[in-house]
């Protein structure tokens, strides 16, 4: 239950900051709207503005319940999003080749953003609540089919990108959890030693292409390699101060595919330039460096994980999608948290938030 008392001990600087990114993102969107959309052509930026109501209403909720409640139900949570990736397998919305959404009467929801919530929380009580302070190898191996089951899901959508921002949950958990470096070490020499096999049989040939072109974008300039010299061209343009809202030729004239969704961060360069670019660099630093301090005040193991789990995602992704925009890391659809358009990312990505903020608001519950 919600006590008034926790009230007192919530995080606003926090819930500023990410309010404050979520603005810059509408602001940004509208940007790479055109001045007279088609008739009956959705206005992505009041879209985004719903997306960030129904988030704050999951903010609520996952605020309001105590995260212990929540991670003994997690294996709930869990079996119910992985019945709605299986669906989605089979019924699944088709959109720009991928089968990732279920069509609802007011919004599409896309069950692959939630399940970092729900994977954050089972792996959180699996590791949170060992009485031994490092994971067992049995305690490892069903956190890796935890998060193998849902990771193949999502990859068969297909949608790669979403389903390795699990990876660093798993690792991160079982980290913070007590699993040794050496462990962890071993786990990296494997991955390299299986990368020509994930190269050859893993991957799909489109795939392979993102690859290629990402250490060369110039051999296909007009194709593949495209979206990838347009972010540079994009970022690159910017200069120090921008051209200005609504200004920049690139995201305004449609030369940069997509500038409402993966290229968001390219979109704020032109515009605003390297000031603009370190302001929201040092607004998500600053949620990140606020979520690890309240992993450091939790109260119990359980919720010190479980906000780590929650980062590691949000870090993983911001990481990624800013490197992408500035040519550093291959194309791939992949949002920045909170700024991006996409519903269902904001939606997800607050009610992680509403669990960080859960934690730091309980810490002096008994």
């Amino acid at each position: 239950m919600f006590e008034r008392r926790f009230f007192l001990h919530v995080d606003w600087l926090l819930i500023g900051a990410v309010y404050l990114l979520c603005l810059i993102g509408v602001v940004m969107i509208f940007s790479t709207s055109p001045e007279t959309p088609r008739p009956g052509a959705p206005r992505l930026y009041m879209t985004q503005i719903y997306a960030i109501v129904l988030g704050t209403l999951a903010l609520f909720v996952c605020l309001r319940v105590d995260y212990r409640s929540l991670a003994d139900r997690s294996h709930v949570i869990y079996i119910v999003l992985l019945l709605a990736l299986v669906y989605v397998l089979f019924f699944g919305l088709v959109r720009g080749g991928g089968r990732r959404w279920i069509p609802l009467p007011w919004f599409n929801l896309q069950p692959s953003e939630f399940m970092k919530i729900g994977l954050a929380l089972v792996l959180a009580r699996l590791f949170g609540e060992s009485r031994r302070r490092t994971p067992t190898g049995h305690e490892l191996a069903i956190g890796g089919v935890l998060t193998a089951i849902p990771l193949v899901l999502i990859a068969r959508q297909p949608d790669l990108g979403t389903a390795m921002t699990l990876v660093p949950i798993l690792l991160g958990i079982a980290i913070v959890g007590g699993m040794r470096l050496k462990v962890a070490g071993i786990l990296l020499a494997l991955a390299i030693v299986a990368t020509p096999v994930v190269w050859s049989y893993g991957l799909k040939d489109y795939q392979k292409g993102r690859v290629l072109t990402f250490l060369d974008p110039w051999r296909d300039p007009r194709g593949a390699g495209y979206q990838q010299i347009q972010a540079q061209i994009t970022v690159g343009a910017g200069g120090l101060w921008g051209k200005g809202f609504r200004k920049g030729t690139q995201g305004q004239l449609s030369f940069l595919p997509v500038a409402h969704n993966d290229f968001i961060f390219s979109v704020l360069a032109e515009e605003h330039g390297f000031v603009g670019v370190l302001t929201v660099l040092g607004l998500y630093l600053f949620v990140v460096l606020r979520s690890l301090d309240t992993a450091r005040l939790a109260k119990d193991r359980l919720g010190t994980v479980l906000v780590v789990g929650v980062m590691a995602s949000f870090v993983f992704q911001v990481v990624y999608n800013v490197s992408m925009s500035a040519g550093l890391a291959p194309v791939k659809g992949l949002t920045l948290p909170l700024m991006s358009y996409g519903g269902s990312s904001v939606i997800a990505t607050l009610a992680g938030i509403g669990l960080i903020l859960n934690v730091r608001m309980r810490r002096f519950t008994n």
